[in-house]
């Protein structure tokens, strides 16, 4: 059982990273294997709707995305960190996001999500309504913590200080890895839930 941990900060130690690495420690703790990708401070470009995924399998644009998607179809999990600017998610992570989930079409339901917001001050719940939309959309079970996923921060090292934020983490990771054993029993004795043909209704005709 693996789940993917991305970064969305373009600092590898910061707070963002203090947070994810609470997560992944307690996440092994428990019996799941991680990896930690650094998304923030890439040269990443935003989705521009071409469709070249649904004629190829993968992302016109050869960058991290398509490297991370091949992770994303084998994993159990993904959570997100993003550090907030204003009032919002990394826009580099967010065009990350846009393109990994429009240009993956294998299924997604019941992979467990998660998103995790870091901030100064105010913003982190906006960030993090945002990040959990990526995931409710693609049947993925949104992991909830024992607090809105929130760690507080600016300088270097501020995270740590953070008790609460720092053990909303770990009661994240322990629910997260709970979660994906429970539903790796439950697709082993009653299977995923069935699926309707899907219906697509425009608003203009």
């Amino acid at each position: 059982m693996k789940v993917l941990l991305i970064n969305g900060s373009p600092k590898r130690d910061g707070n963002t990273a203090t947070a994810l690495n609470e997560i992944e420690k307690t996440l092994n703790e428990n019996g799941i294997e991680t990896e930690i990708i650094q998304i923030g401070g890439k040269d990443i470009r935003g989705c521009i709707g071409c469709g070249f995924c649904f004629t190829h399998a993968k992302c016109a644009f050869i960058d991290a995305v398509n490297e991370t998607a091949e992770k994303f179809a084998k994993a159990d999990g993904l959570i997100v960190a993003s550090p907030v600017y204003f009032a919002s998610a990394n826009g580099t992570l967010v065009s990350f996001l846009d393109r990994l989930f429009y240009s993956t079409h294998f299924d997604k339901t019941m992979k467990v999500g998660a998103s995790v917001a870091v901030c100064r001050r105010g913003g982190a719940s906006a960030t993090f309504d945002m990040l959990n939309k990526y995931f409710t959309i693609s049947g993925m079970p949104v992991v909830s913590s024992q607090y809105w996923n929130i760690v507080h921060g600016r300088d270097k090292g501020e995270a740590e200080r953070d008790g609460e934020g720092m053990q909303c983490m770990r009661t994240l990771a322990k629910n997260a890895a709970f979660l994906i054993k429970s539903i790796a029993l439950g697709k082993a004795k009653i299977g995923l839930p069935e699926k309707e043909p899907r219906i697509s209704t425009n608003f203009i005709r």
